[in-house]
């Protein structure tokens, strides 16, 4: 069992503040590189997830507040729509515009609209119109809201991780570019000495 001494040997040793005459202040900063880039995530992660979702959730409320002028009309697919239809009750179900003829306002219209993929021609499909009577995709379930805020928090959270590796491989190159330079220039101050004592011999 590590006693308290020895434990507190290791961690100082790990965070470089065991008080060895060689470590630079690159060093230093090089032993709290990966626990300052943690940190960050930790710290700012949640926040930047807070307020990516809250954007998304006021996105997802102003669609809603549009959708209620839509009204939907009955259609007939006048092409089939490419691609099986994947499983999981059409959850997984790719959509394609494709075209479809449609009546509103006493007029019958054609044009493309949105359809499930492996739906067959001369399927009859909801259309959703606008006010101005264009189409427009089915609106949003709550379940597509959900999966729209959660899919926005984990690729902000995942943009966030991208950003600090490479935030801290170019603090580690910089960190390494100097240390090099500091050996070089101690060497030019050093090695001299040691060719004229006949070290180098």
């Amino acid at each position: 069992m590590a006693t308290p001494t020895t434990s507190w040997t290791k961690l100082t040793r790990r965070l470089r503040r065991d008080g060895n005459p060689l470590l630079r202040r690159s060093d230093l900063i090089d032993g709290w590189l990966l626990h300052a880039v943690i940190a960050a995530f930790l710290i700012i992660g949640p926040l930047l997830a807070v307020a990516i979702g809250l954007r998304v959730h006021a996105d997802n409320a102003a669609a809603r507040r549009a959708e209620q002028s839509w009204h939907s009309v009955t259609g007939v697919l006048t092409r089939a729509v490419p691609g099986p239809e994947m499983s999981d009750n059409g959850a997984n179900t790719w959509v394609t515009w494709t075209p479809a003829r449609w009546t509103a306002a006493g007029q019958t219209r054609t044009g493309e609209v949105p359809a499930a993929a492996g739906t067959w021609a001369g399927s009859t499909i909801r259309i959703w119109l606008d006010r101005a009577g264009d189409v427009r995709m089915p609106p949003l379930t709550a379940a597509q809201a959900s999966h729209r805020v959660l899919n926005a928090a984990l690729t902000a959270l995942a943009g966030l991780a991208v950003l600090l590796a490479i935030m801290a491989l170019l603090a580690r190159r910089i960190l390494d570019r100097r240390r090099l330079a500091g050996w070089e220039a101690d060497w030019l101050s050093v090695g001299p000495q040691w060719s004229h004592h006949g070290y180098l011999e």
